[in-house]
């Protein structure tokens, strides 16, 4: 048995049903799960922490993302590229995929989102070269070493350039071999169980790289095995022009027709959905990842994020890709989050823990998760801690609720939990040697960029 006791807590953010703000307090884990929260608890533990001083949240939880874009981002000839010139730049390297630059991309993504207090990371992996060896395995090994919570997917795309897509033949598949493929990925990685460190989502890419029939076999097969479905929708007036071109229908409306709406979906981005397309995600409990830096970064436009939180459409927050985000910090994410729906809404904006929660109540309902997003009894014990006595929060302690996007954290936090085990201790990893991974990530990227 393993246990974990950190003692007097100055303030813990439960982001609890009740939206508690707990002062003084203990929390008690054992083998991976929060067993008890509250003032002078009568437990001992194998490790015990002085939490005097600090301020504890849950765990962030990622959305979405794209681990191998680590070796492909800040590359000056994309960078003032909007979305289908950028992706066709970019598939032209991503081809050059292998197991090695999958790993070590992944370790330092994960790595990034650990210092920044993200204990949960979804990442939408669609790119499978030929003969480029089980890059989804690659990814897990590299999440294991670090102690992060992953949820990977069988992403996948059939539509090349000569069929009226986007990216090249080399890494596009036959429907029949990616199915047998999703088989494989779910059998060998997914596990149910709560607590689970692991699982896996079917994911074709986008409307614009994957058939109509990838797309509907996809929907039924994901429903068999229990999994969750994402896919990249309404990112680009371009995307909404493809699709009404092609197929005479918005891409929400074709989406539908396929089976693609539901509690068990979630879409990345959701930018160009209009009045009707809001009621019909609410009323139907289709999710949303939000991605506000890429959305910035790519001039995509803004997602209409308040009017989605008042009609209750499931909405999570996420970093997308580092090649157009150029990092993994959720932290990040929640400041431009809060600072762009203020710029855009105004009063309507989510306040600062309404950022918080999307991060984490929010994501982990989006990944069909009730065992983490919130510190109470039964939940895992995923964390992270801040020392309120920093230079930089000097003077911001009112509310410790709304601190982390209206202030914002400059830097790592000061400790990460997953699953009750630290893995991040005085803003350092504890599981791997930081500059040699640096250093070897440094090498592998050069080698890959230079094919």
């Amino acid at each position: 048995m393993s246990s974990l006791l950190i003692r007097h807590l100055d303030t813990v953010v439960t982001c609890d049903d009740r939206d508690q703000v707990l002062r003084d307090v203990d929390l008690y884990c054992e083998d991976g799960w929060i067993r008890a929260l509250g003032p002078n608890l009568p437990h001992t533990a194998q490790t015990e922490l002085d939490g005097r001083h600090l301020w504890c949240y849950p765990g962030l939880i990622n959305t979405h993302h794209h681990l191998y874009q680590i070796f492909s981002r800040n590359l000056p000839q994309v960078q003032n590229l909007e979305l289908f010139d950028w992706l066709t730049a970019l598939y032209e390297i991503w081809k050059g995929l292998d197991t090695e630059v999958v790993r070590l991309s992944s370790l330092v993504g994960m790595g990034e989102l650990l210092k920044h207090g993200c204990t949960t990371c979804f990442d939408h992996h669609y790119v499978f070269p030929q003969n480029a060896g089980d890059l989804l395995g690659a990814q897990l090994e590299a999440a294991q070493t670090l102690g992060i919570r992953m949820v990977l997917s069988r992403g996948s795309m059939d539509l090349s350039r000569k069929d009226g897509g986007l990216p090249p033949d080399s890494v596009v598949q036959p429907v029949d071999e990616i199915l047998r493929d999703c088989v494989r990925a779910i059998e060998a990685y997914h596990d149910p169980a709560p607590g689970s460190m692991h699982q896996v989502v079917l994911a074709p890419c986008s409307p614009f790289s994957v058939s109509e029939e990838l797309l509907r076999q996809s929907a039924p097969l994901a429903r068999q095995y229990g999994v969750r479905l994402h896919t990249h929708l309404c990112e680009t007036k371009d995307e909404e022009r493809y699709m009404l071109d092609r197929k005479g229908m918005r891409p929400l409306e074709y989406m539908a027709s396929l089976g693609w709406t539901g509690p068990d979906v979630w879409y990345a981005h959701g930018i160009h959905f209009n009045d009707e397309e809001l009621r019909e995600l609410a009323r139907t409990g289709t999710g949303v990842a939000h991605c506000p830096i890429s959305n910035m970064k790519l001039a995509s436009g803004v997602a209409r994020i308040p009017e989605m939180l008042e009609l209750g459409v499931p909405v999570g927050l996420a970093v997308d890709g580092s090649a157009s985000n150029d990092g993994s910090s959720m932290l990040e994410e929640l400041r431009v989050c809060y600072l762009l729906h203020r710029l855009t809404s105004s009063a309507a904006a989510p306040s600062g823990y309404q950022v918080l929660k999307m991060a984490t109540r929010g994501s982990a309902r989006l990944l069909g998760r009730t065992d983490i997003g919130s510190l109470e009894a039964g939940k895992c014990a995923d964390f992270f801690l801040v020392d309120s006595r920093r230079l930089e929060l000097a003077g911001a302690g009112e509310s410790p609720a709304d601190v982390l996007a209206t202030v914002g954290l400059r830097g790592p936090v000061d400790t990460t939990v997953v699953h009750g085990r630290v893995v991040v201790r005085e803003g350092k990893l504890c599981t791997v040697d930081e500059a040699e991974t640096a250093q070897q990530a440094r090498a592998c990227c050069q080698a890959y960029l230079s094919r």
